[in-house]
């Protein structure tokens, strides 16, 4: 696991994929934080908060981590390596989650460099460090939970196709779905009786949670929840090739 882990690592990188993801995510955020105006702008808004962030990140990253991880194992199955893989003395498993933490550091390193609004903001804070520190601690965890999520979502959408366009939209739709999806599905007359089973199972409502600064584990095992059951419909996925 640990080699594969490494190889998808080296691949991020030495096609640069790691750093322009890690650029377009800084950029599209900070326009939204600094650039351009209204009530998301922290200077026309007046107040110390990193809000911004947290709402526009999650958006950003239905993009942005389908196209991290799109390439998983639909380039595996088209340069035709896959076999190769599937031969070699690691279990299925081990293979999917192999791309799927490398996929996750990778969103943690892209992540990572947003702290750069965090200490922005605390210095702008008037006095200085006027932030609501643990909400914004919070809201950071959360948001990693929310990508590695998408992360699991994208590497089993890259098990179905060898194609990568294909791979990423399906990775986008999906994401999409348990993102904002569910939440849409729920209003629906139909299902009044089960609006909040609905909402529960779909991302924003724990992502929200979380966003307050509360760290309830019931959000913590949803997500773990949501990596395992897309890292276990991948394996199936490589299972049913084998037979």
């Amino acid at each position: 696991m640990y080699a594969i882990f490494v190889k998808e690592l080296n691949s991020f990188f030495s096609s640069l994929t790691g750093l322009i993801v890690a650029i377009v995510f800084l950029i599209i955020n900070g326009l939204f934080i600094w650039v351009f105006p209204g009530e998301l702008n922290v200077l026309d808004g007046g107040y110390a908060t990193l809000d911004t962030l947290f709402i526009i990140a999650p958006w950003v990253f239905l993009f942005l981590v389908p196209a991290i991880a799109m390439r998983s194992f639909s380039e595996e199955k088209k340069t035709g390596t896959i076999e190769l893989l599937l031969t070699r003395p690691i279990s299925d498993l081990q293979l999917v989650l192999g791309k799927y933490f490398a996929a996750v550091v990778l969103v943690l390193i892209t992540l990572l460099p947003s702290l750069i609004f965090f200490l922005s903001v605390y210095l702008l804070g008037n006095p200085v460090g006027n932030i609501d520190t643990g909400g914004t601690w919070g809201s950071f965890i959360g948001l990693f939970f929310l990508a590695a999520g998408y992360a699991a979502i994208s590497v089993f959408a890259s098990s179905l196709t060898q194609n990568h366009i294909v791979s990423f939209i399906i990775g986008v739709v999906l994401s999409f779905l348990l993102y904002i999806g569910l939440d849409s599905l729920s209003s629906l007359y139909v299902f009044r009786n089960i609006q909040h089973i609905i909402v529960s199972i779909g991302i924003n409502e724990h992502y929200e949670s979380l966003s307050r600064g509360v760290i309830d584990s019931r959000d913590i095992v949803y997500f773990i929840g949501l990596a395992a059951f897309f890292i276990l419909a991948t394996r199936m996925v490589l299972q049913s090739r084998k037979g």
